[in-house]
C-alpha cells in the first residue's frame, strides 16, 4: 500500500508537468524588481516648502529694483523626470519642475528647477533609495524679479514596482541653496513628491520549458536540464512524497501506518508491527484475544466494554467474556454451583446455587395473623407486638430479602376512605419494623382497600378475614 502523493502544480494529459513561471516561483519581494540597462520615464507632483531665509529674488537695481519678500509657506510642485539605470541598484536621472506659489504681498511667483541626480537603491520590489545631485533653482515674480541660484539637492524615498511596466515613487528632497544675508549661510527648501514612472527596456521573462513529471507527484523525472537535485524524483514511475524523494511509502500490512525507517514518516505514523495489521491506537500491532470470544485481553487500547474479564476462557459479551455453564447469569468463577442454575428467590441469589425459601421466611409470607388495629384507625394494638417482633427477627436474619407490606380492609364504608386506611395501616407496620432496625429501603407499603377480598363481605367472619396485613417477597 502506498501513501497518496501530493498533487502536482499542473499536469498535462501526457503526464508532463507544466512548471510555474519564473515570476510565480519568485518571492513576492523580488517580483518586478529593478534590472540593469533599463529606463524610467516619470511624472511627479507634490508640495514645495521654501525657506524663510531664501535668496530667490533679484537684487536692488535703482527705482526699478526688487527687494526681499517671504514666499508663502507652501506651493504646488509639478515636474517630469527621466532616468537610466546601468545597474539594478544605481541610476542617473534628470528632473525638471515648476512650483507656482504666492509672495507675501499676495502677488504670484513661479519657481522652477532643473537638476541631474545620482540615485542608489535596493534592488527589490519595494526599493528604498537615496539621491544626491547639483542643480539650478530659479524664480520669476513681479515682486521678486528673476533670479537663478545653484543648489545641492539631497534626499531619499522609496519605490514600489507595481508590475513590469509601472512603479510608484515617494521622494523627500532638500534643496540646499544660499541664504539671504551676508556670509555663507544656507537655506533649506524642502520638496515632498509623489510620482508614477513608466519602465522601459526591462527584459521579459523567458517562457518556462515543460519538465516531465511522469507520476505527477510534483518532483521531476531525473536527467532533465534545469532540475535541481532536490526536485528530482528517485521513483519517477510511482508517486510519493517529497520527503521520501518521490518514492511511495511502504505499508506492508495495509493498516494505514508505514513501515519504520522511511524518510518523511512522523513517529506517530510508524508501524510497530509492519507485518501484521493493527489499529493506530495500538501502534499498528494486532489486538490480542486469547480465547477468541470477540473481546480483547486487558490493558489494550480499546473501550472498556470490549475488555475481556476472563481472557483465557471464552464467554458471552453480556458477561464480559466470562463463561457461564448453567446460564444463570452468574459467571463460573463466582458461581458456587456452576452446573446448577441459581433459583432467584431473594435467598442467597448471588451464590449461583439452587435453594428453597426457608421455613422461617415462609411463616411470615402471606397473611400475617395476629396484627390488630384500633377500629377505623392505623394505631397498632399492643397485642400485635409478638408477631411483629417475630417478623423483625426473620427480616434481620434474611437481610437480602425485600418485602411488600400490603394493607386490606372489608367493604364497609366509603371505598376512598378504606383505600386511605389500608395505606396508613401498611405504613404503620413498616414504621414499626424500621423503628426496630429494619432498613426502610427493603420495605414497600401499599394499601389495596376492599379491592382484594379473600372471603365474603356478607358475614362478620368473612369481613374479619378481609381486614388483614400481608407480607410478600418482592421478586
Amino acid at each position: 500500500m502506498t501513501a497518496p502523493p501530493p498533487a502536482a502544480s499542473a499536469t498535462s494529459t501526457a503526464g508532463t508537468t507544466q512548471p510555474r513561471s519564473a515570476e510565480e516561483r519568485t518571492p513576492w519581494i523580488k517580483r518586478h524588481r529593478p534590472v540593469r540597462n533599463s529606463w524610467e520615464l516619470g511624472i511627479y507632483g507634490g508640495v514645495f516648502l521654501p525657506s524663510t531665509r531664501h535668496e530667490f529674488y533679484e537684487p536692488d537695481l535703482g527705482v526699478e529694483g526688487f527687494g526681499y519678500q517671504r514666499l508663502a509657506r507652501a506651493g504646488a510642485d509639478l515636474g517630469l523626470r527621466v532616468g537610466y539605470y546601468p545597474l539594478s541598484f544605481l541610476g542617473l536621472e534628470l528632473e525638471g519642475g515648476v512650483m507656482p506659489m504666492k509672495v507675501a504681498d499676495g502677488r504670484p511667483a513661479t519657481l522652477y528647477t532643473f537638476r541631474p541626480v545620482v540615485l542608489a537603491q535596493l534592488p527589490y520590489r519595494i526599493a528604498p533609495f537615496i539621491r544626491v545631485g547639483f542643480g539650478l533653482l530659479g524664480i520669476s515674480s513681479p515682486s521678486l524679479g528673476k533670479d537663478i541660484d545653484p543648489t545641492l539637492n539631497v534626499g531619499g524615498g522609496v519605490k514600489f514596482y507595481i508590475n513590469r511596466l509601472l512603479a510608484l515613487r515617494l521622494d523627500i528632497v532638500n534643496n540646499v541653496a544660499t541664504a539671504r544675508g551676508v556670509g555663507n549661510a544656507r537655506s533649506n527648501n524642502l520638496e515632498i513628491l509623489l510620482g508614477l514612472s513608466l519602465r522601459l527596456g526591462k527584459q521579459k521573462e523567458a517562457p518556462a520549458q515543460s519538465l516531465r513529471d511522469t507520476d505527477g507527484d510534483g518532483l521531476y523525472d531525473p536527467g532533465q536540464v534545469g532540475v535541481a537535485p532536490a526536485d528530482e524524483d528517485a521513483c519517477p514511475q510511482e508517486p510519493g512524497p517529497r520527503e521520501n524523494r518521490g518514492c511511495p511509502l511502504r505499508d506492508t500490512d495495509g493498516d494505514g501506518l508505514y513501515d519504520p525507517g522511511q524518510a518523511g514518516v512522523a513517529p506517530a505514523d510508524e508501524d510497530a508491527c509492519p507485518q501484521e495489521p493493527g489499529p493506530r491506537e495500538n501502534r499498528g500491532c494486532p489486538l490480542i484475544d486469547s480465547d477468541k470470544d470477540g473481546l480483547f485481553d486487558p490493558n489494550q487500547p480499546v473501550p472498556a466494554e470490549q475488555i475481556d474479564l476472563c481472557p483465557n476462557e471464552p464467554g458471552p459479551r453480556e458477561l464480559k467474556g466470562c463463561p457461564d455453564r448453567d446460564q444463570d447469569k452468574i459467571i463460573d468463577q463466582n458461581d458456587k454451583c456452576p452446573d446448577q442454575p441459581e433459583v432467584y428467590n431473594q435467598i442467597a441469589d448471588s451464590d449461583g446455587c439452587p435453594d428453597e425459601i426457608p421455613k422461617e421466611v415462609k411463616k411470615i409470607s402471606g397473611v400475617l395473623e395476629g396484627i390488630y388495629f384500633d377500629v377505623d384507625k392505623d394505631t397498632i394494638k399492643p397485642r400485635s407486638k409478638p408477631i411483629l417482633d417475630k417478623a423483625v427477627k426473620v427480616l434481620k436474619e434474611y437481610s437480602e430479602t425485600r418485602w411488600r407490606i400490603e394493607g386490606h380492609t372489608d367493604s364497609d364504608g366509603d371505598r376512598e376512605h378504606n383505600m386511605d386506611l389500608s395505606q396508613r395501616r401498611a405504613e404503620a407496620v413498616r414504621n414499626y419494623l424500621v423503628e426496630h432496625g429494619i432498613d426502610a429501603q427493603r420495605l414497600v407499603p401499599q394499601g389495596f382497600g376492599p379491592d382484594q377480598p379473600i372471603d365474603t363481605n356478607a358475614t362478620a367472619k368473612g369481613k374479619a378475614k378481609n381486614r388483614r396485613i400481608e407480607f410478600k417477597l418482592i421478586d
